[in-house]
């Protein structure tokens, strides 16, 4: 006979579980994330498995899903591997059910696909896929009783689901309200075992928190082979995708999204949209690297006296902590006085930079806004800053000057020994006070 359900407490950050309630939670010290959900009581004996090296393992490799949007394919790693299980997380609005539909109605055309709606019905469905066109074949289910969905993975079979959204279904067998974090943990463990089981690739849409994480238990995007994160401003029309985890390909891919009347519209070359700048003060273009893929960007800095007694440091798009560092470096070896001065900084287009290769032209955009003179016309850069003020040089210079090169600017400061072959000067700095004299003394000689 089976044990009734035990009921224990787990915590919705680092998925930390215990018999009572407590406050804080003693594994990652956060307050009020302990959540009481039921299971099962474990086995008191279990049947021993048999072993096998790993020599005597056969690997019979899968050929990849197109999903026919090349940005997301681009994100993935080529495409959507069979029988994998793909988070997707992103604001409200910003577009995650409209990108994963236009996937499926590219996918229906040579294999089965399926649509489970939790949170829309099947009229609101065909509405928007009337909008965008070429969802006729897509089959639908209206549901979010998770034996159900399972059952019917099970009995179809089809090639790929998308469940919109993983936090409205729910199980009798777990004792709380759909969303909550046993109900979520069971949801995307039951899916995983069918979808691996069934050879079903799943796309699982989930709600995020204020700070931009994917909402539920940590435990979730452990279980999960992929963690896509949509963002972008529901009020600008660019989107940036990116995997946060990715277990068959890069974790640094990204794709570029365009929102249209007709749905998402990929980007090939973003660099001549995001890395265009007028040559104003202030601004500096930068040529990071997002996987495979180099990207200019325009970072716009202002800089501003205070009244503060804590002179203020805010960042769009770029790691605070990072930019604390910057402006520090530059007060101490470039000769800034920003002791005193306010000091903004935001990279054009809503995208986030991550690369300390981006540091050079953070530094020169806050430089030129400190003293009022634009940086040279035509010039883009790429270099880490370290502490002592030396330039250490970024990796895949060449590819970043070719791509420098491609969209017509004539000039790239690089640290010190960078080499690259490309059609475009390249002006080496050792230090960062020699980089910020090298790029706004030129532009003070072009104007004259």
């Amino acid at each position: 006979m089976a044990k009734a359900a035990v009921l224990h407490y787990s915590c919705s950050e680092c998925g930390y579980s215990t018999g009572r309630w407590l406050g804080r939670c003693p594994g990652c010290a956060s307050f009020g994330t302990l959540a009481e959900e039921a299971s099962p009581a474990a086995n008191a004996q279990a049947e021993a498995k048999p072993l096998l090296r790993l020599a005597e393992v056969e690997v019979n490799e899968a050929e990849r899903i197109p999903t026919g949007v090349p940005e997301l394919d681009r994100v993935l790693g080529g495409g959507l591997v069979p029988a994998s299980l793909v988070l997707v997380g992103g604001e409200p609005g910003v577009g995650k059910s409209t990108l994963l539909l236009m996937a499926l109605a590219a996918i229906s055309r040579e294999r089965r696909a399926l649509l489970v709606t939790g949170e829309e019905s099947t009229a609101q469905v065909k509405l928007r896929a009337a909008r965008l066109g070429g969802a006729e074949q897509v089959e639908i289910l209206a549901e979010t009783n998770l034996e159900a969905v399972c059952a019917t993975l099970e009995r179809e079979r089809p090639d790929v689901c998308v469940i919109d959204s993983v936090q409205t279904l729910y199980s009798a067998d777990v004792g709380s309200a759909p969303g909550s974090v046993g109900q979520v943990r069971e949801a995307a463990a039951r899916l995983l075992r069918v979808g691996k089981e069934a050879g079903v690739a799943l796309f699982l849409v989930g709600h995020v928190t204020k700070d931009g994480s994917v909402a539920g238990p940590r435990v979730l995007e452990h279980l999960v082979d992929c963690v896509l994160q949509f963002e972008g401003d529901r009020y600008h029309a660019h989107r940036i995708l990116r995997a946060a985890k990715n277990r068959f390909g890069s974790t640094n891919e990204l794709g570029v999204f365009e929102m249209t009347g007709t749905g998402l519209q990929g980007v090939p070359d973003p660099s001549a949209i995001f890395g265009r700048s007028e040559g104003e003060v202030g601004a500096a273009v930068a040529c990071a690297l997002e996987g495979t893929r180099p990207l200019l960007l325009e970072i716009q800095a202002l800089v501003s006296p205070t009244d503060l007694a804590m002179p203020r440091r805010v960042a769009t798009g770029v790691d605070p902590k990072r930019l604390a560092m910057i402006v520090a470096v530059l007060s101490r070896h470039a000769g800034l006085a920003l002791g005193q001065a306010d000091v903004f900084v935001n990279v054009a287009g809503g995208v986030r930079i991550d690369e300390p290769g981006a540091d050079l032209a953070i530094a020169l955009a806050i430089a030129s806004a400190a003293r009022g003179a634009p940086v040279r016309a035509g010039t883009a850069s790429f270099g880490e800053i370290g502490l002592t003020g030396r330039l250490r040089p970024a990796t895949q210079a060449e590819r970043r000057a070719q791509e420098c090169a491609k969209l017509g600017l004539v000039a790239v400061l690089v640290p010190g020994g960078t080499e690259a072959r490309a059609k475009v000067e390249l002006v080496e700095a050792d230090t960062l006070g020699q980089a910020v004299s090298a790029a706004l003394k030129r532009a003070k000689k072009e104007a004259a």
